[in-house]
């Protein structure tokens, strides 16, 4: 297949690009970070079009966001402008050649005022801007293309960049004090595992909505714990503290873990969220 990857210069983006090509399909990555790949920005309508409809591709993946959830609370249209109409711009734009879309989107399309995981068909209420602003890309793509696959996810952590571990080991590291969350609940997610999941979906082509995470769920705090452990700090303290005990621009849904019912039913399904850790400290040397 011909393939487009929007934010290739990213951590999803980038492994998507790595994996897809070592299958043999024919892959043109974007994004408006260095040279590497090609330079288009999706916020341009005339300028997104007129790219994909002269590449032709098969598939569109766009996993290209603003995911400063912080900096979308304090500048909600432009999380708009990038996160929405940005994914409208490219479904438009997949739409107009019959190709097929997949949108990367975020569990913080739900408020987290539930007592069970979000199955995939459940009613959406955005809890923040950011959340916002994805479920505005939702709708777009849904309402533009109905080749559309719709990927949620939540707390990724990948190799390179920053992400929630590497914070959490370079405190420890600098010696600072650990003080994490414990009313907060998501599915932690490796990045390499949501990628070959996403390649395992577009070979289905099997359209609609899916929640892709590890397996289980946990809240910040157990988190930290469990990959601390694991990488050696058995003796390093955490203090427990709740959201209200650590201020910031975007308030996070309280309890919003996703369950992968659709992915499971054509067979694509992530492993327990600790196997994947353990594999990602392993890679990363950090594994004691």
């Amino acid at each position: 297949m011909r393939i487009l990857i929007t934010g290739a210069a990213g951590r999803l983006g980038g492994r998507l690009v790595e994996i897809l090509t070592q299958q043999g399909h024919d892959i043109t990555g974007t994004d408006l970070a260095g040279d590497e790949f090609e330079h288009l920005d999706v916020t341009n309508y005339d300028t997104a079009h007129r790219f994909i409809v002269k590449l032709r591709p098969d598939v569109v993946i766009h996993p290209a966001a603003w995911t400063d959830v912080d900096g979308c609370a304090r500048e909600p249209e432009k999380a708009i402008q990038i996160n929405g109409f940005g994914a409208q711009h490219v479904a438009l734009g997949a739409a107009a050649i019959g190709a097929a879309v997949v949108y990367i989107s975020s569990n913080e399309v739900f408020d987290g005022k539930t007592d069970r995981p979000y199955r995939e068909y459940d009613p959406t209420c955005p809890a923040n801007p950011y959340g916002y602003s994805k479920w505005v890309g939702e709708q777009a793509v849904q309402h533009t293309n109905p080749r559309h696959y719709i990927v949620r996810t939540a707390w990724l952590f990948a190799h390179g960049g920053k992400n929630f571990i590497h914070a959490i080991l370079n405190a420890v590291a600098a010696g600072k004090p650990l003080r994490v969350v414990t009313d907060e609940v998501a599915n932690p997610t490796y990045n390499d595992d949501l990628a070959e999941a996403i390649t395992q979906l577009i070979d289905t082509e099997r359209y609609g909505i899916y929640h892709l995470v590890n397996d289980g769920a946990c809240s910040r705090y157990d988190f930290a714990r469990y990959f601390l452990d694991k990488a050696g700090h058995t003796d390093t303290p955490i203090t427990a503290i709740t959201s209200d005990q650590w201020p910031r621009a975007s308030v996070p849904p309280a309890y919003a873990p996703m369950q992968n019912m659709a992915g499971q039913q054509i067979g694509v399904q992530l492993r327990p969220w600790q196997q994947a850790v353990d594999d990602y400290l392993a890679r990363e040397g950090l594994l004691r």
